[in-house]
């Protein structure tokens, strides 16, 4: 039920955290994984994949950058790629005063965590449309990587708000034309992990207590919690799920 032997996923923000957690979640499922990477030196997590005896490629993109995006997809299924399981995990944040946010920024950040979601999802939701069943019973899977700011506002950060509240949508959007015909859209929402992109709160004393007394799990997520619920939505095992948004935070959605 939970076997991805004869897929390919392709992976976005796999060098690290969380994304790297996920994408090495699927090789162990017998996945072979295309990574999407900025940096083509960093190849740490290429290797792992490798040593799992699973295929790793990566491909150069910026995330950032409307062409490079568009180019990306075109540029896999040239190379003869199915791809069975598109992962959208990279992201980027940044904190400034509402009144102050740079509109840079705000366009960076929607860019990176939205524009290029849909463009990916598009891209690789027209090839799978046209593929026939996996060995899942599906045409394909796609995960994007939501925020507990799909929900709420958070602080300093209206950009991510926004662009992570949209993924959401986005993710219900995609599935209510796409789930009748094989292909199933979900999203994850990572409560608070502790990786490097809350590093400021991790430093804030004050601010990090008050998050971890109100987590019911009594402690900050890892990367490693992400490897069951990826897998899950991946495989078979997920088959009746479509338009859902998996929230992983230890409980804090419930208090």
């Amino acid at each position: 039920m939970f076997s991805l032997e004869g897929q390919t996923a392709l992976v976005t923000g796999g060098t690290r955290g969380i994304g790297q957690a996920m994408a090495l979640a699927l090789a162990e499922a017998g996945a072979d994984i295309l990574l999407v990477q900025r940096n083509t030196t960093h190849t740490e997590t290429k290797t792992a994949i490798e040593k799992l005896d699973r295929k790793a490629g990566i491909y150069e993109a910026d995330l950032s950058s409307e062409e490079s995006v568009a180019a990306l997809v075109p540029a896999i299924l040239h190379d003869g790629h199915r791809i069975d399981i598109l992962l959208n995990c990279a992201g980027v944040q940044r904190r400034h005063p509402s009144h102050e946010f740079p509109s840079r920024e705000w366009n960076e950040i929607l860019q990176v965590n939205l524009t290029t979601v849909f463009t990916l999802c598009r891209d690789v939701g027209a090839h799978m449309l046209g593929q026939e069943l996996n060995v899942a019973g599906r045409r394909g899977s796609i995960i994007n990587v939501a925020s507990l700011l799909s929900f709420q506002g958070g602080m300093t950060v209206p950009a991510y708000a926004a662009s992570k509240g949209g993924v959401s949508q986005l993710t219900k959007a995609l599935s209510n034309e796409w789930a009748g015909k094989g292909i199933s859209v979900n999203a994850i929402a990572p409560g608070y992990v502790a990786t490097e992109m809350n590093t400021a709160l991790i430093s804030d004393e004050q601010r990090a207590a008050s998050i971890l007394g109100r987590i019911p799990a009594g402690r900050w997520g890892t990367p490693e919690d992400f490897k069951g619920p990826v897998l899950f939505l991946a495989s078979a095992a997920s088959q009746y799920v479509s338009g859902e948004c998996l929230v992983v935070d230890g409980g804090w959605m419930g208090r």
